[in-house]
């Protein structure tokens, strides 16, 4: 049996990563022969994890079908967003807590889906379900993950699982949860230094709603105006993506993580069905949304219905 590489989505995020080195290492101690990988650069925020807990970063791979033809999923289950060659590989698993679409296999496997703010909420179960211990640094993973994917628990995503799982990792880990939790979501605001095109890719999913290609990024920021003040870069390097790309539409997610509300920058077709999708009227590319902070929840079930 070759060895099994365990991977979340592309442009990673602290739960991509995170549950594919927890998820890899539950895996190992039920006897199989797994590695972490990661299909890109870990974030500011991710590093920020990975250093304070003393783990290696996942070595970050392309494509798989050169070295194995079995892998398993984590953080995601939308072929588009995975590993470039995933249409030849051998799904033997997924650990995710997003809509299906755009997923088949030819072969059965293990599919395990639950309505969760954070992928890492799941694994956290499956060590319970199977007596594996968890060491402090995994632990550490996995409770930066559930920090990053419920903005220290204010997104709506955010269930009283995760916030249980939180708070049993954390004392595994050692961490003074709010305290640490801040500091680590802080860290993945340090914008000013980085081009338009990597501020859009660092956490960015395509999404096919009715015939239309969809882009959908998201900036974490405690000030709205440190973005916005670039508008017209963005709106240029937006564009210029859905030009070479082939998206119809680009959405820019900026979230306050302090205030939990989001501002949308939108480039592209159909802006119609965004204003629908939201109640707004879009006014210089751009409205606020009050609220606002998940994705998943807030922007891509609204967006779909609009555009269904």
């Amino acid at each position: 049996m070759s060895k099994i590489l365990v991977f979340g989505h592309q442009n990673p995020d602290t739960d991509a990563i995170g549950a594919a080195i927890s998820f890899a290492y539950l895996q190992k101690e039920l006897g199989k022969d797994t590695e972490p990988v990661a299909l890109g650069t870990p974030s500011e925020e991710t590093q920020y994890a990975l250093d304070y807990f003393n783990v290696d970063a996942p070595r970050i791979v392309e494509s798989a079908a050169a070295e194995t033809n079995q892998v398993m999923l984590v953080d995601h289950n939308e072929f588009q967003q995975s590993i470039s060659d995933i249409s030849e590989l051998n799904i033997l698993a997924v650990v995710d807590h997003h809509r299906i679409a755009n997923f088949e296999t030819a072969d059965p496997l293990y599919y395990r889906a639950e309505p969760v703010g954070c992928t890492s909420t799941i694994v956290l179960k499956m060590f319970k379900e199977n007596n594996i211990t968890i060491p402090k640094q995994i632990a550490g993973m996995m409770v930066s993950a559930i920090i990053s994917d419920t903005l220290l628990f204010k997104s709506p995503t955010c269930t009283q699982e995760d916030i249980d799982a939180a708070n049993e990792l954390a004392d595994i880990a050692d961490i003074n949860l709010d305290g640490y939790g801040l500091d680590m979501l802080k860290a993945g605001t340090n914008l000013s230094d980085k081009s338009a095109e990597i501020l859009l890719d660092l956490d960015a999913k395509s999404f096919p709603m009715g015939d239309k290609n969809v882009r959908i990024a998201q900036i974490n920021t405690v000030d709205l105006n440190e973005v916005l003040d670039r508008q017209a870069e963005l709106e240029a390097t937006m564009n210029n993506a859905n030009a070479v790309n082939g998206y119809d539409l680009f959405v820019l997610i900026i979230t306050n993580i302090l205030n939990s509300d989001s501002e949308l920058l939108v480039i592209g077709d159909s802006i119609d069905k965004v204003e629908a999708a939201f109640n707004v009227k879009l006014d210089n590319n751009r409205t606020f949304l009050n609220g606002v902070v998940s994705r998943k929840k807030q922007v891509v079930p609204q967006l779909t219905e609009a555009f269904s």
